[in-house]
């Protein structure tokens, strides 16, 4: 360990010698360094005392001398563990308050020929992290960078991550989630996480020590976007400067294209070739083999693989401009759809006179934007509420829906309406869908598509309304319904017969998803695992419905406060002072048990009422459950489901399905299905790869077949749907920022070609993969 205070001269230390291996050697990378200031350096690991303060969880470490320079080897043994690190801890923590704008940068080297998508934390002595992540190529070394500190790091510009303001050598990570600010003064360890990947991964790592940028560009976020939405600083493949190049392209992929089942599929794109079991008309679940499986109208096998999210709505980015709010229209009481499901929903005319910049820094990302009363200006639209942005409303532009415009309408020179544009858009996109061997789409599909009776479909519904609510303590997009109000039980059938009126019980349409990523709890501490029913307890009986059953559930069980005082060791005079809310701090085996009852109560009864609905409006098509996130749910509300729903969803953003994280897939016995999951790359000139990051379009399709291959290996897995179609905006989609490279499709509507490959030969094996050749 080198001293822990620090000069504020700053520079880059040396790169590391590449580590040699057996049967691969990386690449030398040629840079002018500086000399190293001694004082900036953290771990150079010339000392193997050093590795005192090396702490690992399912990882191996070692050090490697390689050409006179010595380097640390982790190896991650991540195949059969969800989740391995290595944590560098401070002696005493270490004081970075002093310097000025700064870096956390690390040299690594990846010897292995497949990427390593490696999660980065920096903890403070208050447990506050700062959070990001980034890809390591294969067989490649380079130097990385974590910026700690700088006006930068807090700018807030509707972005999800900001283009990079440094200027040097260094490759910049990505920003994630935590506290970007965290106590610099006391910093307690560094940790590098690889969390659910398919295989085991080795990284070297040397000079982890604090450097400052050489220049930075003041500029970063001016003229950031061209006339078609694209990077306008950035060239990478398939970058269009032409309406003409755009058309070519299109016509080029028209050519490729056929809108027939492909050879050995039913029309409901279940297998044809294989066994045929019941048929009802309708999808329906059912076990063969062992496995879980979706069984189609006709009774063929069917494992649901597709894309979520092909619709318009999310296409539109926040332009920086506004109108008078007394000329928008607002929400209506009772509206069924959440505001980024709305179309563009274009601000009216009378308004347009009043348009003025309400974001200067938002308004000057644009290189060109078009007039009202122009023909592109129809791709406006208007935003009334965000979910987090620099501004809470306004104007918004859809480049996509632009860039269909220009391709579709100057086709033989003859214009044509926003009705045919969407028409045509809708038929290549089945024809795409058809190509490329999806057997159905995803989620968030939009309903035009349903009533077209050519592609297996998932319909969706948001239960909206003036009901109670309960906080879980981390309600990252809302707090959670409260099932026991009856208000909720009747905007739930709403909801339902909303989507019932769209489906038209359709045999085409799968499955209903209600609801998304609610955050029910998370792993890890009895407060965050129980904290909605911690939240609960806090209310008053006579105003949370919530409550009220608890304390029903509580007497019944204890009969006296004395009994639960004793259980729960407490100090409460009465059961009114229960039912007035009590706060709990303190949680014995008794407190637990009861707080585990009562969640598994609140999600069963959410899902019977959601359940209920859907028997009594929909009562052909399944019920696919909330879509759980990976990181908001528990054990207890996934048995409610599993005891209700038809198929259990979740979102899980990682690499592969790990073994070791789904194990608890055995202990429900339900057929399952994976809502979400992507990966992205740089070199598509987004800023942001999203959630999982490859190092290029055909990593991207590497990681694309493991994932899915992954799924379809597991008995438990009925389907596995990617999120999403189309790139989010550059400068970020105008609900919440996302500005991620996870489409299947740029904002020019060009399919990145290495995923389609690589999803196109996935789906041509689905079946012979998971049932056998004859399904026998």
């Amino acid at each position: 360990m080198i001293n822990n205070k620090y000069s504020l001269t700053i520079v880059l230390g040396a790169i590391i010698a590449l580590m040699g291996c057996s049967d691969n050697s990386s690449p030398k990378i040629d840079k002018t360094i500086a000399a190293v200031d001694s004082n900036s350096v953290i771990y150079s690991f010339e000392q193997s005392d050093e590795l005192a303060d090396v702490n690992l969880v399912n990882a191996r470490k070692v050090l490697h001398n390689v050409d006179g320079n010595q380097v640390l080897k982790i190896d991650f043994l991540s195949q059969s563990n969800h989740e391995s690190s290595v944590e560098f801890s401070a002696q005493q923590p270490w004081n970075w308050n002093e310097l000025g704008d700064f870096g956390l940068a690390f040299d690594i080297t990846n010897p292995l020929t497949s990427s390593t998508h490696v999660y980065v934390s920096v903890t403070d002595s208050d447990g506050k992290t700062h959070n990001r992540s980034f890809a390591v190529p294969a067989q490649s070394s380079d130097s990385y960078v974590v910026e700690l500190k700088g006006a930068e790091l807090n700018q807030e510009a509707g972005i999800r991550s900001n283009p990079d303001s440094w200027k040097d050598k260094y490759t910049p990570i990505i920003w994630r989630y935590g506290t970007k600010e965290i106590n610099l003064a006391e910093v307690d360890k560094i940790t590098f996480k690889v969390i659910g990947v398919p295989e085991d991964k080795s990284l070297t790592f040397d000079n982890i020590q604090l450097v400052t940028p050489k220049a930075k560009d003041s500029n970063y976020l001016v003229g950031l976007v061209d006339k078609f939405g694209q990077n306008a600083k950035l060239n990478f493949d398939n970058k269009v400067s032409t309406v003409e190049e755009l058309i070519e392209i299109s016509n080029q992929e028209q050519k490729t294209l056929q809108n027939t089942v492909i050879q050995g599929r039913s029309q409901f794109n279940g297998w044809a070739d294989g066994p045929k079991l019941k048929a009802t008309g309708f999808y329906r679940v059912d076990k063969y083999q062992d496995k879980w499986t979706l069984v189609d109208p006709e009774g063929y096998l069917f494992f649901s693989n597709g894309i979520a999210n092909v619709r318009m709505a999310n296409t539109s980015t926040i332009t920086g401009y506004d109108f008078d709010a007394s000329l928008i229209k607002q929400r209506e009481a009772g509206d069924l759809t959440p505001e980024d499901s709305i179309g563009l929903n274009r601000a009216p005319q009378a308004a347009w006179s009043s348009r003025h910049v309400s974001s200067t820094l938002r308004a000057e990302m644009f290189n060109w934007l078009p007039k009202y009363g122009d023909p592109m200006a129809d791709h406006f639209g208007y935003r009334r509420e965000v979910h987090s942005g620099v501004i809470p409303h306004g104007e918004t532009y859809s480049f996509y829906q632009a860039n269909l415009a220009r391709k579709y309408q100057a086709n033989d020179g003859v214009e044509i309406d926003s009705l045919e544009i969407d028409k045509q858009w809708r038929e290549t996109t089945i024809k795409r869908m058809q190509s490329w061997g999806f057997t159905s789409f995803g989620n968030w599909i939009d309903p035009k598509y349903y009533d077209m009776e050519q592609f297996p479909y998932f319909a969706n519904g948001w239960i909206i309304g003036d009901f109670k609510t309960v906080s879980s303590g981390n309600d990252y997009w809302a707090p959670l319904p409260d099932p026991f109000d009856p208000k909720f039980k009747e905007r739930a059938f709403a909801t339902v017969k909303q989507v019932a009126s769209e489906v038209k019980n359709s045999p085409w349409c799968v499955g209903v998803f209600i609801d998304n990523e609610k955050s029910w709890g998370q792993m890890g501490k009895v407060e965050s695992q129980y904290g909605l029913v911690i939240s609960a307890l806090g209310l008053k009986a006579n105003n949370s419905p919530a409550k009220a059953k608890f304390s029903q559930m509580v007497k019944e069980k204890y009969q006296t406060i004395g009994a639960l005082n004793t259980a729960w060791q407490l100090n409460l005079p009465s059961w009114e002072l229960f039912d007035q809310g009590i706060e709990l701090k303190v949680f014995n085996e008794a407190i637990i048990a009861d707080l585990s009852n009562m969640l598994y109560v609140f999600g069963h009864q959410y899902f019977s009422i959601v359940n209920n609905a859907m028997d009594a409006l929909m009562p052909n098509h399944l019920y696919m459950g909330v879509r759980f996130a990976d990181w908001g749910m528990t054990p207890e509300l996934r048995a409610a489901a599993a005891d209700v729903v038809d198929v259990v969803s979740y979102n899980y953003y990682k690499e592969s399905i790990n073994e070791s994280f789904w194990a608890f897939l055995a202990e429900i016995d339900r057929p399952s299905i994976i809502g979400e999951f992507h990966n992205g790359a740089l070199d598509s000139g987004l800023l942001n790869p999203g959630l999982i990051h490859a190092s290029s379009q055909a990593d991207r399709g590497k990681k694309y077949a493991e994932y899915v291959n992954s799924a379809i290996d597991n008995p438990y897995f009925v389907g596995t749907h990617w999120f999403q179609y189309i790139d989010s905006p550059l400068t970020g989609r105008a609900l919440d920022g996302e500005n991620y490279n996870v489409g299947f499709v740029s904002v020019t509507d060009i399919p990145y070609q290495p995923l389609v490959d690589a999803a196109t030969q996935v789906n041509k094996n689905i079946y012979q993969r998971r049932f056998g050749k004859n399904g026998k």
